[in-house]
């Protein structure tokens, strides 16, 4: 069985911002392993931080040499610097029930078996600003953890592309693909056009 690494939306009005990156993490030292830099196959690094169940794995499983593919939440305050947090590595063979020998195994086909590849994200979310003259969109993503000793786990994503002013407001599911340091609008969908009204 094939582990999916973006899963499959579970409810209609699931917000989420995730994605994966193929490419190696750089710790900034052997001392801070959480936090370092991702650098893909192009040689592009973005700020990343490792999350704590993904750490255990980082230790125990990852040679630091080697190039994986990196299950990501993106953060951003604008188009030019994308912030990344690991939740997990994508590894079908290593970290999966999947007995295969990985040698003969092309990732990014098994990728495209699931409708994904490279640098895809699902974000799904409140449309709150668009930008027509930037062409730039802002989607508002609530956690789903309602703790309350966190105060405000909601954040603003910042992607690259158009949408229309009258979907302002409506909860949006985005397919987007990360470019550099920026995320880039590839398809959108209109999941429900009234949230104003029941908030």
């Amino acid at each position: 069985m094939l582990k999916n690494p973006i899963p499959k939306v579970t409810n209609q009005l699931q917000h989420r911002a995730i994605g994966i990156i193929n490419g190696k993490f750089t710790p900034h030292g052997s001392e801070e392993l959480n936090r370092g830099f991702l650098i893909d196959n192009k040689g592009e690094k973005i700020e990343t931080v490792v999350l704590g169940k993904a750490l255990s794995l980082l230790k125990k499983h990852i040679d630091l040499k080697k190039s994986y593919y990196w299950i990501v939440y993106p953060k951003n305050k604008n188009t030019q610097k994308l912030h990344l947090q690991v939740a997990g590595i994508w590894d079908p063979y290593q970290l999966n029930d999947f007995s295969n020998d990985s040698s003969k195994t092309n990732f990014s086909k098994l990728l495209e078996e699931l409708d994904l590849k490279d640098n895809y994200f699902s974000v799904r979310g409140e449309l709150v600003f668009v930008n027509t003259k930037k062409k730039e969109i802002i989607i508002k993503i609530c956690s789903a953890t309602k703790s309350k000793n966190l105060k405000n786990t909601n954040f603003k994503l910042v992607v690259k592309g158009e949408l229309s002013l009258e979907f302002l407001h409506c909860f949006v599911s985005l397919d987007i693909n990360r470019d550099g340091n920026s995320l880039k609008l590839i398809n959108y969908e209109v999941i429900d056009k009234n949230l104003s009204e029941k908030n």
